[in-house]
């Protein structure tokens, strides 16, 4: 898998809010069919690697290559007609909007995307509630659209951020098998997650943050020998 190097590769990836420097020289890679995790602390700079990759921050500098194409110079919009996804913390759910509705308002971006009837297959419970508007829908049922919306466009990588948060435990089980799932087909996912354990049974490797940087880099093999190093920056 990595002999053809990286799908995605970030380097030395810097981001400002304003006048505060958020992310400091982010180096990461990620290779076609990988699921990986950023671990780390509430504000470390998780949310806002994921969303200066997508371009949804504009100051910013470094290099972000995808597939061997140069993202950092082209339009917001390139980024995602490039094959990448991305699924917000918030879900961006129009609540309004049935289910359906919500499933056919991106557009496609590659011609091998899921068909509604092959996401309704992947996701039955939205198959039960396809005219239902998102304020009828649980936080499950919400991550789960969200996830299928991006599915549908035809997006080869998914960048995921806190799809468990706020979630009952069996909903958490049913996004695992999810994800794990997309994994088989050869999705790449990179996800931020605060449940390590729960990224364990999907992931390929973590990379931990602290302060807008990446102190380390691991394979999920070598997670129970490094729990001394999750305690000291997690706290866990």
């Amino acid at each position: 898998m990595n002999s053809a190097g990286p799908l995605l590769s970030v380097r030395g990836l810097n981001a400002w809010y304003g006048e505060s420097h958020a992310l400091h020289g982010v180096d990461l890679d990620i290779h076609q069919g990988e699921t990986v995790t950023l671990l780390g602390r509430n504000g470390v700079g998780k949310t806002t690697t994921l969303r200066a990759i997508m371009g949804l921050i504009r100051k910013r500098t470094g290099q972000v290559s995808f597939a061997g194409k140069d993202l950092i110079r082209l339009p917001l919009h390139h980024t995602a007609r490039a094959g990448i996804g991305y699924v917000p913390e918030e879900r961006g759910i129009f609540s309004t909007l049935t289910v359906d509705e919500n499933l056919m308002l991106p557009p496609v971006v590659a011609k091998d995307g899921m068909g509604v009837d092959e996401i309704f297959e992947l996701f039955p419970n939205l198959k039960e509630r396809r005219n239902s508007p998102g304020t009828k829908l649980s936080g499950g049922e919400q991550q789960m659209l969200a996830i299928a919306r991006i599915l549908r466009t035809g997006a080869s990588t998914i960048l995921l951020d806190e799809p468990t948060e706020g979630l009952a435990p069996v909903i958490v089980q049913r996004i695992g098998e999810l994800l794990a799932e997309l994994k088989r087909r050869g999705m790449t996912i990179l996800l931020v997650e605060q449940n390590f354990r729960f990224a364990s049974r999907i992931a390929d490797r973590f990379y931990l943050m602290e302060h807008g940087k990446v102190l380390s880099e691991f394979p999920v093999g070598d997670l129970d020998n490094r729990m001394g190093e999750l305690h000291d920056v997690l706290g866990v």
